[in-house]
């Protein structure tokens, strides 16, 4: 059964700040002000700053209250921000932008045993870091088609080998479009081929073939014939070379910064 991919993918969308503008999000508005009411309840009248009605004040909300909702938006915001690198050419970017990655590769490794430079590149190959990522999809006239292949999240891993992944480790809670599930993914994917198929944790190259023909697939030789695929294989193979060059240099600071109680 294929682990991932087909060549394009097509990111999801999740416009927050869209929703919050329109005033259409079914849980936001109230939210907000139930939090601004209670506050509004419960301040002290001034003298000196006496408080205006709203009606009074055109329809407009008092400053207090409107810089309050913006905090309040702000905070809800937060709480719903992934990551996305800013650069994908040098892990030690990547890591530095959130020292939660480092960590979950790190952990892969310390499991699996298969290089970080092999699974980051994997995955830079598979999705370039976008979590939701999905295949694209054909359109009929106005109609949209079936995507290609349930291939989803970081990794591109499909519904029967992500069953399969949970059951064999235990991770019935893991996610797609979670960093730390995915890379764990990877790592287990590449063992797994590597106990199966003799390839070797370190080879790039053709742990990239199996993991996007499937192990069955690449028993098959089907790749000997795919130009295209070899060509990625090869893209993979440098990417995880530099990615191994560039974390020996970050590697001492990224730990310290993990272990690091402050």
């Amino acid at each position: 059964m294929n682990a991932v991919n087909v060549k394009n993918f097509e990111p999801g969308h999740f416009d927050f700040f869209g929703i919050m503008a329109n005033g259409d999000s079914a849980g936001f508005k109230p939210a907000a002000d139930i939090i601004l009411g209670r506050i509004s309840r419960r301040a002290p009248r001034s003298a000196h700053c006496p408080q205006r009605p709203y009606a009074d004040n055109g329809g407009m909300m008092p400053k207090s209250r409107s810089c309050l909702a913006v905090m309040v938006m702000l905070l809800l915001s937060s709480g719903c921000a992934t990551y996305k690198p800013a650069r994908t050419d040098n892990i030690c970017s990547i890591f530095r932008g959130d020292t939660k990655w480092y960590k979950s590769a790190r952990d892969a490794n310390r499991r699996w045993g298969t290089p970080v430079g092999v699974m980051m590149a994997i995955i830079d190959q598979e999705s370039r870091f976008v979590s939701d990522a999905k295949p694209g999809r054909s359109w009929f006239l106005f109609i949209p088609l079936p995507r290609r292949s349930s291939a989803y999240g970081y990794a591109q891993a499909q519904d029967p080998v992500w069953q399969k992944y949970m059951r064999e480790t235990g991770n019935s809670g893991d996610d797609r479009d979670d960093f730390a599930d995915a890379i764990n993914f990877v790592g287990w994917y590449t063992d797994t081929t590597q106990r199966t198929l003799g390839i070797s944790k370190w080879d790039a190259y053709h742990q990239y073939l199996a993991y996007h023909e499937g192990q069955g697939g690449y028993q098959s030789g089907s790749w000997k014939r795919n130009g295209w695929l070899k060509q990625v294989a090869g893209k993979v193979r440098n990417k995880s070379a530099a990615y191994s060059a560039q974390l020996k240099e970050c590697k001492p600071e990224l730990d310290r910064k993990v272990d690091s109680w402050f």
